[in-house]
């Protein structure tokens, strides 16, 4: 190592304790989904009687995926690419994968949080009108006609997004600890705060019985479907933020002392009890709507997601007593949510280009940051966009996270036999001990869950066009989607790096050493009592 390239070197920027690093975990795993996904699931799932499939999926498949990408992450100090690489140099590709399915997941998500941020605005004043529906599908997004991609913007949409960008963006600029860690630690108590205000007051509505009843009633015959388990295991996942590089990137911004188990933990349980909160205030709100229209709450629920949002929703705010306190608090907690998982799937780009070129944090803000916004408004605040949303959404979740982290199990536990040294990292300072239990599921049980998960996606998909869209549509933004993201991701895990950082100190942890600069010896910071033992240039 030159001179010149030791002076290059700093300490990795990381949380400051370990209660940021939970309080951002959360607020990347606490998304839309958690709002908007879990009641419809666990209503289609049997209700009450979901709560064994989906506590059956948190414990078994879950928290030992959690832990996974915790234990990467944290012994190997990077991001997903560089971290994957450091445990087995053909990995890295799988890092990339996951980089990239980041990058689709940005594009599309930024437009949900701008309408979210336009729905907030417009609870004041009920400003959807007396038809919910027509207002968002025709007088807002001016729902293309024809399904496919469009070049005639809407105006009102751009510029909400061109303002989701700029704070997103500002966000990341100012760093791990000052930006995502103070964001998450002020956003997600304040979402706990609005979410729990909303459901005391859904309570009090006429019919808020009859949602919770059709909400929390068992039907137990529902547990003899696999494909109400297999759902389960989804809805935990997706949730969780797992198996597409999140978690991996902020566990390497972690102390190495940090109890990583008991910090899952209370992250995987959190996130369970916001999508219990989630379920009880959206199914009283349903349970006034219905009770409103003389029907049942599973002909008012329709299938959730954007609908349940941004239609059913609006249609309940405006019959409510206190209909706009309701409207107000359930938009800002869309997109408080929301803001905080987009910043959590950007970072994950951003540390990869960081560790792959050797740029500043600013510097890789900006270059990751200006390209995907200007993507992500081209497309999305078209009149064609939520068809493209919907196509890009359904393939990247079926095909794409669930692919990239079921091949990476596979290959971490047969190809690289790296699981003991995992486990061993990870037992070494945690509170809950692995031992054989947890190599035993990731090795096994959720491989085996979402090579099933991906065969139902398949043959679903494959027996008629996804939501009877044209072939086109699907080829490009679908299959073709699907097919092009891991062959660009084997491209840039071969790219050459710059000459400032060489193969081999992309590939494994250095020690913790400098080269004075007027000495020309090596000396170890850890012995300077002025600088942290565990940072890692």
């Amino acid at each position: 190592m030159s001179s010149t390239e030791a002076t290059e070197v700093k300490p990795k920027e990381g949380f400051s304790s370990r209660k940021v690093f939970i309080f951002a975990a959360i607020g990347s795993a606490v998304g839309l989904g958690n709002i908007w996904r879990f009641p419809y699931v666990a209503y289609e799932g049997g209700g009450g009687a979901f709560i064994i499939p989906y506590l059956c999926a948190l414990l078994f498949a879950g928290i030992p995926l959690l832990y996974l990408d915790y234990a990467i992450g944290h012994r190997y100090r990077g991001s997903a690419p560089l971290s994957l690489r450091r445990l087995g140099r053909g990995a890295e590709w799988l890092g990339w994968w996951m980089v990239l399915i980041c990058v689709i997941i940005a594009i599309y998500y930024a437009s949900i949080l701008a309408w979210a941020s336009k729905y907030a605005v417009l609870s004041f004043s009920k400003g959807w009108g007396e038809d919910p529906e027509t207002y968002f599908m025709h007088d807002y997004l001016h729902r293309a006609k024809v399904p496919g991609p469009t070049m005639d913007f809407v105006p009102e949409i751009t510029w909400t997004m061109v303002i989701v960008w700029v704070v997103t963006i500002g966000v990341l600029a100012l760093g791990v600890q000052t930006g995502i860690g103070r964001t998450a630690v002020v956003f997600i108590p304040v979402l706990v705060l609005a979410f729990i205000v909303l459901v005391i007051q859904a309570l009090t509505l006429d019919g808020a019985m009859e949602g919770l009843n059709a909400f929390f009633t068992p039907d137990w015959g529902a547990l003899t479907d696999g494909a109400v388990w297999i759902s389960a295991v989804g809805q935990i996942f997706f949730s969780l933020s797992v198996g597409f590089g999140i978690m991996i990137t902020y566990a390497s911004y972690v102390g190495r002392k940090t109890d990583m188990t008991g910090s899952g933990a209370v992250v995987a349980f959190s996130n369970s009890g916001f999508e219990l909160l989630a379920g009880i205030g959206v199914f009283a709100a349903l349970g006034f709507m219905a009770t409103t229209a003389g029907t049942s709450v599973g002909e008012v629920l329709g299938s959730g997601g954007i609908g349940l949002a941004f239609i059913a929703f609006p249609t309940i705010i405006n019959e409510a007593p206190g209909g706009v306190i309701i409207g107000v608090l359930f938009f800002v907690s869309l997109l408080l949510a929301g803001i905080t998982s987009l910043i959590s799937i950007v970072e994950v780009i951003i540390g990869a280009v960081r560790d792959k070129v050797g740029i500043s944090r600013l510097a890789a803000t900006f270059v990751v940051g200006v390209p995907i916004a200007v993507v992500s408004i081209l497309m999305f605040s078209t009149t064609g966009g939520l068809y493209v949303l919907d196509t890009m959404d359904a393939f990247v979740n079926s095909f794409g996270i669930i692919a990239v982290a079921a091949v990476m199990m596979l290959a971490v536990t047969y190809v690289f036999r790296k699981l003991p040294v995992l486990r061993e990292h990870l037992d070494a300072r945690s509170s809950v001990k692995l031992k054989g239990w947890w190599p035993a599921l990731v090795a096994v049980v959720v491989p085996i869950l979402l090579i099933v998960m991906l065969w139902q996606a398949l043959r679903d998909k494959l027996a008629a066009p996804y939501e009877g869209y044209p072939a086109d549509l699907l080829n490009v933004f679908g299959w073709g989607m699907v097919i092009a993201l891991p062959i660009i991701a084997i491209v840039l895990s071969s790219a050459t790096r710059p000459s400032g950082l060489s193969a081999a100190s992309f590939a494994r942890p250095k020690p913790n050493r400098q080269i004075s600069v007027a000495t020309g010896k090596i000396r170890n910071p850890a012995k300077n009592r002025n600088v942290k033992a565990d940072a890692v240039p």
